[in-house]
């Protein structure tokens, strides 16, 4: 008789983590979230996530971020490492360093800092055509240096 019910309602599984640090919360030390997390309040620290980090308009956070995918339209002042991608929105700030794949930003935004998006493709076709290239250079630096040096001229 009860088995016959479907498990859908069972409240595991079917619904993501959600957290929220609200506006008007100042929290200092390590947090560490599953799923997703909203911040509206002052953070100073690290926060570690795997899912997504939503840094609200009237957030500060000031020092690292490890997570998934970051959404900022805050103050970040961190080193900050996304596994998936970087997404600044206006009236957003970030000053860092910021490694990840992908790093998009709005019109608006102010980014001052490093951001690394790991191996470019551009650096594996560049050594491959430069292996075929010959210097000219090297020739030329020499004829120079005999047209430099000729006697009565």
């Amino acid at each position: 008789m009860w088995e016959s019910h479907d498990k859908k309602h069972d409240g595991q599984g079917d619904e993501e983590n959600l957290t929220f640090l609200g506006k008007g919360v100042d929290f200092k030390g390590v947090v560490s979230f599953d799923g997703t997390v909203r911040i509206d309040g002052r953070l100073e620290g690290e926060v570690l996530t795997k899912g997504i980090l939503v840094v609200g308009e009237h957030a500060v956070i000031k020092g690292i971020i490890t997570a998934g995918t970051l959404i900022s339209s805050g103050k970040i002042k961190a080193a900050v490492t996304a596994t998936e991608k970087v997404q600044l929105l206006k009236p957003g700030v970030l000053i860092g360093e910021v490694h990840t794949p992908i790093f998009t930003m709005e019109e608006g935004v102010h980014f001052q800092g490093l951001c690394d998006m790991g191996d470019s493709p551009w650096a594996d076709q560049e050594r491959q055509e430069t292996e075929n290239v010959h210097d000219l250079a090297a020739p030329r630096s020499k004829v120079r240096a005999l047209i430099e040096h000729e006697p009565g001229t």
